[in-house]
């Protein structure tokens, strides 16, 4: 059996109730349930199916889609509460997890809220007031303006005083709504009016701050924990530098390249600010760095990050189990001295959104989905799996890959090496741009800012387009299928009597020749491949239903391939000089299945199961040698039986829609001056 956390009995938490979803639930679960505490997932009717409500012990409905409706909705998830029995609540991030209202609605129907006490998330929620609580506690702020008055004249004048550029925030916001760069004074007027409108859809509160800002600075921060008995820690820092949109994509730990002074310093600021709150539980303290390395207090999340995992995998320490621990009163289960840090630890973030146009979210139903095999340096927190609905309601985060190495290099190999072997069919993820960073020379050698992907224009954001060896792939793919069966006439590869067998795979406007070029029985398979100017004999080593073994003249590659909704996806490893998606959409196939005019007595018979889609010819008519008598579908490709010599059509056994089977006559073609001699096909 599990142990129950608590030293002693009765235990507090025993009924949890999460309030969230995604991956930051199935996350919380696992600690839960490791610690024997009943799950109690809620779900909106867009999440009825989603996967951290297969993974709950008790699922419960909340609602319509809408957040406002579900998730954010107080009254609802205090009274599912109530009902379910929960003793306590856990808020994941965003959200209501960083709601004072909410915490003290938990603390009012006497259910423990996993988090900080509603005044340290008050005096934390804004920003403004924020920086004012660290200033008077000596932890340096950037220059900037925090005030209560928000006329446009006076935010002018500070802006002036500040100079430029500039960055104007939402003071109650958060993951970068609203932010604006204001690079000169005509611009800030404009500006204001955007980041207020923005700031009131989001946030409901439309007063700003603005700061000074720095182009090249780094967003580094230190994870802290406190308990209810007055004990603060530090679990070491993380660089978050690599974003877009102000948010995160890829984090690591410990950030790189601080001077040892500068990181003690990071460290001991933020404990000033966790205590100057009162703080209890796991908070973040982040900082900007300019390039002298000088930090400033940006702001303090008061809940468990999205990035943790790595904080995570450096310590050893489950930080869910911790806030858990706090939370019903116990002390923090180690001291500052006990907390040892070793290797490094490496995220990326896997969303659905397409950074190719301008980082949309993709919605739409996930058809195929591989992730990489987890295993001591490979940990992922993921929050969907194949056949999982991804609507627009809600963050596009689809789960986090998290490698650990001994060394920062080691860590980003085995990272790369995970991202590359991550498959999706049926929404656009960042993927490809994360692969792009991940094995960037400045990313490698720690040369990070926040404005890492608008320097780095160059880097690919979107898979490339096909390469003339991905179309040989796919021709190959095409031209393989069914080549180890018994029969003949499964062979969908363009034999003919006496000659190779040739076939042309057609591919938007490009075109693919595979000709097969070994048919002995016992021997290898061996093709020649031609598209545009490129020209490469291969061997097909094995094959089954999703993957494929190629040597390519001396070159092997394992090659996974799915055919979906008429389009075949390729994913290959960095064989081809970088990972890649390819999705190609077979047009046709110049695959004319010509026959011969001798075939077993006169006998000419179809080699393919399909369906007869037209009969181009009629009963008694003369056709000449290449002529189009039946096409076929099969395979989601069309296949048409052209007329080996000059005839008259003598008899027609089919007709369009009529399935046809393997070895089965389609009609009978007279060769002309040899009456009485038909030949069937």
């Amino acid at each position: 059996m599990p142990t129950q956390i608590g030293a002693t009995p009765p235990y507090a938490i025993r009924r949890l109730l999460i309030a969230n979803r995604g991956e930051i639930a199935c996350r919380i679960m696992l600690t839960a349930n490791r610690l024997g505490v009943t799950t109690l997932a809620v779900y909106s009717e867009a999440d009825q199916n989603a996967r951290h409500v297969r993974l709950a012990d008790e699922a419960y409905a909340l609602g319509p889609a809408p957040a406002t409706q579900s998730y954010l909705n107080i009254a609802k998830l205090v009274a599912l509460a109530e009902r379910v029995g929960a003793d306590s609540i856990h808020p994941g991030y965003g959200f209501l997890s960083e709601n004072a209202e909410f915490a003290r609605a938990c603390g009012n129907a006497g259910i423990i809220f996993v988090g900080p006490p509603a005044a340290a998330i008050v005096a934390m929620g804004s920003k403004s007031d924020s920086k004012r609580v660290m200033e008077a506690v000596g932890v340096p702020v950037a220059p900037g303006y925090h005030g209560e008055e928000q006329s446009l004249a006076r935010l002018q004048t500070e802006a002036d005083r500040i100079g430029y550029p500039l960055i104007i925030k939402a003071s109650a916001g958060g993951g970068g709504k609203g932010m604006q760069v204001v690079q000169a004074t005509q611009d800030f007027a404009a500006a204001v009016a955007s980041a207020q409108r923005l700031a009131r859809t989001s946030f409901a509160d439309d007063r700003l701050l603005l700061e000074r800002f720095f182009p090249q600075a780094r967003h580094v921060e230190v994870q802290i924990f406190a308990d209810s008995l007055g004990n603060v820690v530090t679990l070491f820092d993380r660089d978050c530098s690599i974003q877009r949109r102000h948010q995160k994509i890829i984090e690591e730990a410990p950030a790189p390249g601080l001077r040892a002074e500068v990181r003690s310093s990071m460290a001991k600021a933020a404990i000033l600010a966790a205590r100057a709150v009162d703080y209890v539980g796991a908070g973040t303290v982040e900082f900007l760095l300019d390039t002298d390395q000088q930090f400033y207090f940006m702001e303090m999340n008061t809940r468990l990050q999205v990035e943790h995992p790595v904080t995570e995998l450096i310590t050893g320490l489950d930080l869910v189990e911790w806030q858990l621990r706090v939370a019903q009163g116990e002390p923090l289960p180690k001291d500052q001295k006990e907390i040892v840090q070793s290797g490094v630890a490496v995220e990326a973030r896997i969303y659905a959104e397409d950074p190719a146009n301008g980082y949309l979210p993709s919605v739409g139903k996930i058809s195929h989905l591989q992730w990489p095999e987890a295993d001591a340096t490979l940990r992922l927190d993921v929050g969907v799996d194949a056949g999982d609905e991804v609507t627009s309601f809600y963050d596009p985060l689809l789960g986090k890959i998290v490698a650990f190495g001994a060394s920062r290099s080691a860590a980003i190999a085995r990272l790369r090496g995970a991202v590359d072997e991550i498959e999706v069919i049926g929404i656009v993820t960042n993927r490809a741009l994360l692969a792009a960073v991940l094995a960037d020379a400045n990313f490698l050698n720690a040369a990070v800012a926040t404005d890492f992907l608008r320097v780095r224009s160059h880097l690919i954001v979107g898979d490339p387009a096909a390469t003339e060896e991905d179309l040989i792939v796919a021709g190959l793919w095409y031209a393989s299928a069914h080549t180890q069966a018994s029969a003949l006439w499964h062979d969908t590869s363009g034999w003919r009597l006496a000659a190779p067998s040739t076939s042309v795979w057609r591919f938007a406007d490009r075109a693919v020749s595979i000709e097969r070029t070994s048919l002995a029985a016992g021997t290898s398979n061996q093709y020649l491949g031609c598209c545009g100017s490129l020209e490469v004999s291969m061997q097909l080593l094995a094959r089954n239903a999703s993957s494929m073994r190629v040597d390519f003249s001396g070159r092997i590659v394992s090659i996974n391939l799915r055919e979906h909704d008429q389009t075949l996806h390729i994913f290959r490893g960095r064989d081809s000089g970088t990972s890649r998606h390819v999705r190609l959409r077979l047009l046709r196939t110049d695959d004319t299945l010509r026959a011969s005019a001798v075939v077993d007595g006169g006998s000419l018979v179809t080699p393919l199961p399909g369906t007869v889609v037209a009969v181009h010819v009629t009963l008694g008519e003369i056709v000449v040698k290449g002529a189009a008598l039946v096409t076929l579908e099969a395979m989601k490709m069309e296949h048409t039986v052209t007329a080996p010599f000059d005839g008259r059509v003598a008899q027609l056994f089919f007709v369009a829609t009529n399935r046809v089977n393997a070895g089965e006559v389609l009609l009978a073609l007279e060769p002309l001056g040899d009456p009485g001699l038909d030949r069937v096909f």
